[in-house]
């Protein structure tokens, strides 16, 4: 008995056949969790007051130029914060930013009291650390120096918090000169607003899906350092809700009177930044802040394996052994994003054609 050692597509050989069948696999990745997020807004804030308000504190200790070591330390903190956690929870690490990303249509408002609350615990426990680590034996040459007005940690807590009229550094600073300048409610007002909304305008831009941009960091650190500088002579620069309420809360007396107005201009300031964003540039209704939904892409990996189907004799002898010729295969994996979309109501961006609006 002769074996047939034909090498297949030659003549009278087997016949190879294109036939494909498709093996798909989906591997399912979400968005992280939401006490996952949380924690990483936690961080963010500590990390960021801890960086201002600490250098604010100390910096007086060594006669340091306060403004701009401040400004330095927190576009610097803010830096190092976003490229940590900011993939986790966009790296907001400020009330004001969560806000105006859920009025611009870029985070959930599910989302924003529970940021805000891990936002706020954030900076409470920098200031809890702040507070361990003050020497009480300084406080007295810190009086006596004239740098705080009574030997007591709320004192010195209260040179970092932020105020107008005559808690403003430019009112304090002339009045030593014995010149009175006073930076009133309304100029408090308009330059934390201002500010703010500059600072959330470069964050909702440089982190928006059309820039492509891979120095969304950068970029806003040192948006956050130009602003501190420009703010810090007239109100100690806020910008932020949660470190004002830790100068604050630390500090009492005036601080805490007039902390409201550090939680309504910010949210006032971002809440206008948000608003043109939507209006101007409104990108996909999904909080994408840092890419922390960008988790994985879709990679197909074809493999094709031919397989000779026989002929002739060669055909019927394999019939008649039971056995068929196998098809080419082609293994494809089929990566599926399952990303925890914000409810936020709001209309589908320009070209995205498989999203409908909602029925009435």
């Amino acid at each position: 008995m002769s074996q047939d050692t034909t090498a297949p597509g030659s003549p009278g050989g087997p016949v190879v056949e294109d036939v494909t069948v498709e093996r798909t696999e989906s591997v399912a990745v979400v968005q992280p969790g939401l006490f996952a997020r949380l924690g990483a807004e936690v961080f963010g804030t500590f990390f960021l007051v801890l960086a201002i308000v600490g250098v604010a504190m100390w910096a007086r200790f060594f006669n340091g130029n306060l403004v701009l070591s401040v400004a330095f330390a927190g576009g610097v903190a803010l830096l190092a914060a976003i490229a940590a956690v900011g993939h986790v929870s966009g790296g907001h690490f400020n009330p004001a930013v969560t806000l105006g990303a859920a009025i611009g249509g870029r985070t959930a408002w599910r989302d924003v009291l529970p940021y805000w609350l891990a936002q706020v615990v954030g900076a409470v426990l920098a200031g809890l650390v702040l507070l361990a680590t003050i020497p009480r034996s300084s406080l007295e040459v810190l009086q006596q120096n004239t740098l705080i007005d009574e030997a007591t940690t709320a004192a010195l807590f209260r040179t970092t918090a932020n105020g107008f009229d005559a808690h403003s550094p430019l009112a304090s600073t002339f009045a030593a000169a014995g010149v009175e300048v006073t930076v009133g409610l309304a100029a408090a007002l308009l330059v934390e607003v201002v500010a703010t909304a500059v600072l959330v305008g470069v964050i909702l831009g440089v982190t928006d899906n059309r820039t492509r941009s891979t120095i969304a960091p950068i970029a806003i650190g040192l948006a956050l350092a130009a602003l501190l500088l420009i703010a810090a002579p007239f109100t100690n620069a806020s910008l932020n809700p949660a470190r004002s309420t830790v100068s604050a809360v630390f500090g009492g007396d005036w601080a805490l009177s007039q902390l409201w107005l550090f939680w309504a201009a910010p949210l006032l300031g971002a809440a206008i930044a948000g608003l043109f964003y939507r209006a101007f540039a409104f990108a996909p209704a999904q909080d994408d802040l840092l890419g922390e939904d960008q988790l994985v892409t879709t990679e197909e990996v074809d493999v094709e394996e031919p397989v000779a189907s026989p002929t002739g004799a060669t055909a019927g002898a394999a019939t008649a052994a039971g056995t068929t010729a196998a098809p080419a295969v082609t293994e494809r994996s089929e990566v599926v994003e399952e990303v925890e979309t914000p409810r936020t109501g709001l209309p589908a961006a320009e070209g995205d054609d498989d999203t409908q609006a909602p029925k009435a």
